[in-house]
């Protein structure tokens, strides 16, 4: 008797759902809150036509999941990104080939690559859905349409991070972009107005996969950390555990030439959660691994037991002594790091976290709270078989507290099959929901959202 082995990221919450809908006057259990008027939207991966044997989370049709919130009530609409991918799928009936062919050969094909389905951001105006192998797409908002993609008025010569930081106090959008082929990776800066007015080259010994980075105030901070690209090999990228991690400190608006690189022990880390300049130091604060069998053959860590278990770690690169520090702040898994966004690139007081559930897959079973102050923290738990993803701070108008606002994520309960949206008090994380919003349909579990205000939503264009 034969039996077919089912996909674990094409069942349960991971499968993808086939609907898009438009669903408003949700029901709400609790109270949304008066002052908190905008819009949460998550990306995450969608296959249209998922192929069971090859599929990977990560190469899903990019989805957008909105709920938008205003006087107490609530609406919420799902729609794809559509990318040339999506639309040469859509047209032939059958999905492209996999994740690992179309990295490798995205030189060919770039535009087949994208799948716009990893993060969004809010920039001068615009909403751009992300895939860190291609170029942003423009969304319109509230609506989630595809504008089509976006390219910086063509001056966009790279790919572009799912990750970009933008500073609170200049505005403008600091990203990278990492390949294959050189140059391995390009560094480029948007103004505050969205005209991009510099790109330089970032010269990395061997290309390496590079999901995220850090400013501070004056500087750019890269992560050249030892997930390579290994295009002969059974997997497109080996994890050498054997190279140490070097983390690269430009200023803002340096080059190649004036980088400063610093060394510390192996490691892999998908996720930053911020970094800030005290005294003469850069301090750096992400979830940290100590290796990592994603896209890898599994058996290139060498059994390491804490592979893929990301926990939150601190570096501290002292710029007069080239001196490295590195520590453990906790060591519960979690990832999905967040903060209060109008701190990016200065010292905070707090950050959250995802905490991952003692399981194979990546299940989130609630959000941490750290106060880095006094060193303690604080778990939010979502309850026996349900599941969420990352917590987004919305900051409550005219507040004055670093954590006066909300954390909002989309949660599954096991047990009935139902998704709902969470809205949480950063003050109070322990306490119950302030609203759980109940979705008209499921929502599969995905990657990265954001909170856009309602002063944003009425100038996007």
């Amino acid at each position: 008797m034969s039996t077919t082995t089912v996909n674990p990221f094409l069942a349960g919450n991971f499968a993808p759902v086939q609907n898009e809908i438009t669903a408003d006057e949700l029901t709400v259990i609790g109270e949304l809150p008066q002052d908190l008027s905008g819009m949460f939207v998550r990306n995450g991966p969608n296959p249209q036509f998922p192929s069971s044997a090859n599929y990977h989370w990560f190469g899903g049709d990019g989805m957008l999941h909105g709920v938008q919130i205003s006087n107490g009530k609530a609406s919420y609409r799902d729609r794809y990104v559509r990318t040339p991918r999506f639309e040469k799928e859509r047209e032939t009936g059958q999905a492209l080939e996999g994740l690992t062919a179309s990295v490798q050969n995205q030189e060919s094909s770039p535009s087949l690559t994208n799948r716009a389905n990893t993060s969004v951001i809010w920039h001068s105006d615009h909403f751009l859905a992300l895939y860190e192998g291609g170029e942003p797409y423009g969304i319109k908002l509230p609506e989630l349409e595809t504008i089509g993609a976006y390219t910086f008025e063509d001056k966009l010569a790279s790919a572009f991070t799912a990750h970009p930081k933008i500073d609170p106090v200049t505005g403008e959008m600091m990203f990278f972009g990492y390949s294959p082929q050189p140059p391995f990776l390009t560094y480029s800066i948007v103004s505050r107005s969205g005209e991009l007015v510099r790109t330089v080259p970032i010269d990395l010994p061997e290309p390496v996969m590079m999901h995220d980075f850090a400013i501070t105030q004056d500087y750019t901070l890269f992560m050249d950390l030892p997930m390579v690209f290994n295009p002969q090999g059974e997997a497109m990228l080996q994890f050498k555990s054997e190279r140490p991690s070097r983390f690269g400190i430009v200023p803002r608006h340096g080059d190649n030439s004036s980088i400063r690189w610093f060394e510390s022990p192996s490691c892999y880390a998908f996720h930053i959660l911020n970094a800030y300049q005290e005294g003469d130091e850069v301090v750096l604060i992400a979830c940290r691994m100590s290796s990592c069998t994603v896209l890898t053959a599994l058996e290139e860590t060498g059994g390491d037991p804490d592979s893929n278990k990301p926990r939150l770690y601190q570096w501290r690169f002292n710029l007069r002594t080239g001196n490295v520090q590195e520590k453990p702040l906790d060591e519960r898994i979690s990832d999905f790091p967040r903060i209060n966004e109008q701190l990016i690139g200065r010292k905070m007081r707090y950050g959250y976290t995802a905490k991952m559930a003692d399981n194979p897959m990546p299940l989130f079973e609630g959000v941490i709270k750290y106060d880095f102050d006094n060193g303690t923290s604080q778990v939010h738990h979502y309850g026996a078989g349900r599941y969420g993803g990352e917590a987004v701070f919305a900051p409550r108008p005219n507040g004055t507290a670093e954590d006066d606002g909300w954390l909002i994520t989309f949660v599954h309960d096991h047990n009935s099959d139902t998704s709902e949206l969470v809205v949480l008090n950063a003050q109070d994380l322990t306490a119950e929901p302030v609203a759980r919003v109940l979705m008209p349909q499921r929502v599969p579990y995905g990657f990265h959202g954001t909170w856009v205000s309602q002063e944003q939503l009425i100038h996007s264009i």
